[in-house]
């Protein structure tokens, strides 16, 4: 499947087939496409929270709306981010880049990010947008379904998998066999409403 057609097929399924194992080698591409998601300054600050013990699948669902994804769908990921990713040894980020290129980046990740609380957490979220359409997408063109997942109470699932006190929890994504179709798409917004041409009126 094309990256377009992909993009044009994709839907959110809630209903998947309990009984399908997505085997390993699928899980590990899946993940190793999230990983060529794009970060800010290359931090990549995304953790991805692969919960694949049933007990901890069932204890996620009971505070997530009882939505029967989490327990049925072949993996579920749980998308967290580091806020301190940048603080935390950045030269590796940029280690095969040219020495020139080191000696600029390198710094500048701490100048960007120091006492900038609200950046270090808006690009954690910015982050774990692109790579959560990234996991999305390679799922579609791998024959699998998704689902994004907001609906679940964060503090619950943070205390769940013992979320280290500097991360955040963006979303969980659901993939797997879908068993039914995705309803018609109910309502898109005209083009003309959200394409903006140089400036809002």
């Amino acid at each position: 499947m094309d990256t377009l057609q992909a993009i044009r097929s994709r839907r959110a399924i809630k209903h998947y087939d309990p009984e399908h194992r997505m085997p390993p080698a699928d899980l590990e591409q899946l993940l190793d496409h999230a990983l060529l998601s794009p970060t800010a300054f290359n931090i990549q600050h995304w953790r991805f929270v692969v919960v694949d013990d049933p007990a901890l699948r069932a204890e996620i669902r009971a505070v997530a709306w009882d939505q029967a994804q989490v327990t049925d769908a072949s993996a579920l990921l749980l998308l967290t981010a580091d806020t301190q990713a940048w603080a935390k040894d950045a030269g590796r980020y940029w280690a095969h880049a040219p020495q020139p290129v080191q000696d600029f980046l390198v710094p500048t990740i701490g100048q960007y990010y120091q006492g900038n609380a609200q950046a270090q957490r808006d690009e954690c979220f910015r982050s774990m947008g692109i790579a959560a359409q990234t996991i999305m997408l390679t799922a579609k063109a791998m024959g699998y379904d998704s689902c994004p997942m907001d609906g679940f109470d964060f503090n619950a699932v943070a205390k769940l998998v013992k979320l280290p006190d500097d991360h955040v929890i963006g979303l969980m994504i659901a993939v797997g066999k879908g068993t039914q179709e995705a309803w018609p798409r109910p309502g898109q917004l005209s083009k003309s409403e959200v394409v903006i041409r140089n400036r809002f009126a």
